[in-house]
């Protein structure tokens, strides 16, 4: 994940917000529920997280949920009818 939404202003942007909870929910369920190994790199507006041993079929469950989740939020558009999230599904 990169950048901010600029749905409103920091610390009060609800899509930043929504955002983030999902991916940060995200990473511990993978890590705790799962039992996968993550690596984070995390600074404002910014997360990457790599899967050195892959992801079990529970962490892609887990992927898959964040991603519907993500994918809903991006449905949310500005004035100008533009997303303020865009979803690259594409895994490296």
């Amino acid at each position: 994940m990169a950048g901010h939404a600029g749905y409103a202003e920091e610390g009060y942007d609800i899509v930043c917000s929504a955002v983030s909870a999902l991916a940060i929910n995200c990473v511990n369920s993978i890590e705790q529920i799962a039992g996968d190994t993550v690596e984070t790199e995390e600074e404002s507006g910014f997360l990457l997280c790599r899967f050195p041993c892959g992801l079990s079929h529970e962490g892609r469950i887990l992927v898959d949920s964040m991603l519907l989740g993500l994918n809903m939020i991006g449905e949310t558009r500005d004035e100008a009818d533009r997303p303020y999230l865009v979803v690259d599904e594409e895994v490296s």
